[in-house]
């Protein structure tokens, strides 16, 4: 630490994390402003999974031809509105949501140069890393639920039907929140390889420990990706459970190498 940052007072600390903070709520509203106006491609992204056009299953199409099945069928699931002011109040959230996914590295940035400053160079290292793994890993259990767990998700309850009289309807606010939910469920579960890799630098969690107790972790796993995609058939359940049991196993290969360091 420096003689500047010795010499700072609470105060002036206070001002400078005030001046941070401004920084960071000026850049997400221009971000959520910027995605405001692009409403059109913003929500073509966000409304993609609700089409049988939609990468993922096209993907699984071509997959269960490959195979020699039959092909999936065509679905068709109607999004309707039920407020006056709904469709534009989802307008803000969602704009104002993709304004701060945009705007995260930015955060990031700005909140680790406001601390680097008391941080020692071995310090500093491991906080880098530790903000950058996870980052990444937060977005790729989001693009992981946005590509795979919410299309099969809502292609099985959109679909559902008690009987062929009752047409479904999905109202757009159980459609947005879902998506949001299950999204930001996923990022925090792909954080667990960071998370072991941190109780296994403070001595808190071994990979043995995780190999003796694997058995375990699989019911849990399995009753999360219950949990996560409520579908009845066995693939979409594997096809859930298979990257957690991954990370799991990716934990158990950070824990060794935590250890050791």
């Amino acid at each position: 630490m420096g003689n500047n940052e010795q010499q700072m007072s609470f105060w002036e600390h206070l001002d400078v994390l005030r001046t941070v903070l401004l920084k960071i709520l000026l850049v997400t509203v221009v971000c959520g402003m910027a995605a405001f106006l692009f409403k059109g491609q913003l929500f073509d992204i966000v409304l993609a999974p609700k089409d049988s056009g939609f990468i993922t299953y096209r993907w699984m199409t071509s997959f269960v031809e490959l195979v020699g099945e039959a092909s999936a069928d065509v679905f068709d699931v109607q999004l309707i509105n039920t407020g006056l002011a709904e469709q534009f109040l989802i307008h803000v959230k969602v704009a104002m949501c993709a304004g701060v996914l945009c705007a995260s590295p930015y955060m990031l940035y700005q909140l680790f140069c406001f601390v680097s400053p008391a941080l020692h160079d071995n310090e500093r290292k491991y906080a880098v890393a530790m903000v950058g793994s996870g980052y990444l890993m937060f977005m790729l259990g989001v693009a992981v639920s946005y590509f795979l767990i919410f299309p099969f998700t809502f292609r099985f309850l959109g679909t559902y039907q008690v009987s062929g009289e009752v047409t479904n309807m999905i109202a757009l606010p159980s459609y947005i929140s879902t998506m949001m939910v299950m999204c930001l469920t996923m990022g925090i579960v792909f954080e667990m390889p960071v998370m072991a890799w941190l109780f296994g630098r403070m001595g808190l969690l071994s990979a043995g420990f995780m190999r003796r107790y694997r058995r375990h972790a699989v019911v849990i796993i399995l009753i999360v990706a219950a949990v996560i995609t409520p579908t009845s058939d066995v693939f979409s359940l594997l096809l859930v459970s298979c990257p957690i049991y991954l990370l799991y196993e990716t934990s158990i290969a950070v824990v060794r190498i935590a250890n050791k360091q």
